[in-house]
């Protein structure tokens, strides 16, 4: 039988996993990925984490002892969560060792509610980087203009960081020389470039989603025509960027120093209509040195009838320029696009963090604590 993923791999595109759960690590399912469908990394967010922490019973044991302690909410939340990253970081430590330290990589989050104030975020980066304390974990930061000067801070202390929430190219450029400027600095700070590991997400389906809904509106033939295609030509010309990026003069004197590049990782990568194969952020997108962060299900998707034919993106720079191109042309505002999608993605990860809150609150409600004041859970959901 063919072995897609493996010829994913053997084409440059490291294969991540987009999901984690207690009952994912406790049934070896993590592992068994890891071992037989060549997932190599896994990457987090708060949506994640709430539709995770709603299964309490995974939960019950530690969810009593906090409770008997009378934790708050948020404290329970960082406890848990980071108890399973830190499991998972475990978990993925033979890929970790096995890449020198590229791959086996394990996310977790900072606050969505902390993304447009700096301090705050480098704050609880640190925190979650000593709180975890596993080599092979990345804190996910997202790309705001406020994160920009926070992952370059939380690089300067050697901290390995995972940007999230990427969608405009103007942006991805400013994130890869945040990065540059944060390894230059951590350097300078005496830290191992060797250890200090970093992946830019650049999100895809969505792209297609906001962008054809305005085709759709537009409703001509040529509007309709580019359906389904903004997407893929966003990321790659963003990998036309980074390969510009990490060929100048000033990447080679951090690469001399042992720095690795900070890697394109295409997420939101399961696709949101039934008018595209599910595969197609995968095959279309295959590229050496990316990474590709997929739920289960594309991932068995993939295995069973994924194409990899080789690099799908740096050919297409050209015809990914006319899309763009063409998208104006019929009245597409593309800037106005990603500036939409990266703002409605920090909301809705603020909305996640707020579910995360209310049911975290009602599950230490029901493992003890509040009995006699079940109000004290709720007051911590701010």
């Amino acid at each position: 039988m063919t072995d897609r993923l493996a010829e994913l791999s053997a084409a440059g595109v490291a294969v991540w996993l987009d999901d984690l759960s207690r009952v994912r690590l406790q049934s070896g399912s993590l592992d068994k990925m890891r071992r037989e469908q060549h997932v190599v990394g896994v990457t987090t967010n708060p949506t994640i984490f709430a539709k995770a922490l709603a299964d309490a019973d995974a939960y019950d044991e530690q969810l009593k002892d906090l409770a008997t302690q009378g934790v708050t909410v948020e404290e329970a939340i960082r406890l848990l969560t980071a108890f399973d990253v830190r499991w998972a970081c475990d978990v993925m430590r033979p890929a970790y060792d096995a890449s020198a330290g590229v791959d086996g990589r394990v996310s977790i989050e900072v606050d969505p509610r902390s993304a447009y104030l700096t301090d705050k975020t480098v704050s609880e980066a640190k925190t979650l980087w000593w709180l975890v304390d596993r080599p092979n974990l990345f804190i996910k930061i997202p790309a705001t203009e406020a994160g920009l000067p926070a992952i370059t801070a939380t690089l300067a202390a050697g901290i390995s960081v995972n940007v999230t929430l990427i969608f405009s190219l103007e942006r991805y450029r400013k994130v890869m020389d945040a990065f540059l400027a944060g390894l230059e600095q951590a350097k300078a700070n005496g830290h191992d470039l060797t250890k200090i590991g970093s992946v830019a997400s650049f999100f895809v389906s969505r792209v297609d989603t906001e962008t054809d809904k305005r085709l759709d509106k537009i409703g001509s033939d040529e509007a309709k025509a580019l359906k389904g295609k903004a997407a893929i030509a966003n990321a790659q010309l963003a990998y036309e960027a980074y390969t510009e990026v990490f060929a100048s003069d000033r990447w080679q004197a951090l690469a001399d120093a042992g720095a690795h590049p900070q890697r394109p990782l295409w997420a939101s990568t399961g696709t949101k209509s039934p008018e595209f194969k599910d595969t197609i952020y995968v095959e279309e997108l295959i590229a050496p040195g990316t990474v590709n962060t997929m739920p289960e299900s594309v991932i068995t998707a993939y295995a069973d009838h994924g194409e990899t034919r080789g690099d799908t993106v740096t050919g297409a720079y050209e015809s990914a320029r006319k899309v763009l191109a063409d998208l104006a042309t019929v009245g597409v505002d593309f800037d106005d696009v990603v500036q939409v999608l990266e703002s409605e993605g920090v909301d809705k990860f603020e909305a996640s963090w707020k579910e995360l809150l209310e049911g975290m609150a009602k599950s230490l409600q029901a493992a003890g604590r509040g009995e006699d004041n079940p109000s004290d859970a709720a007051k911590d959901v701010v």
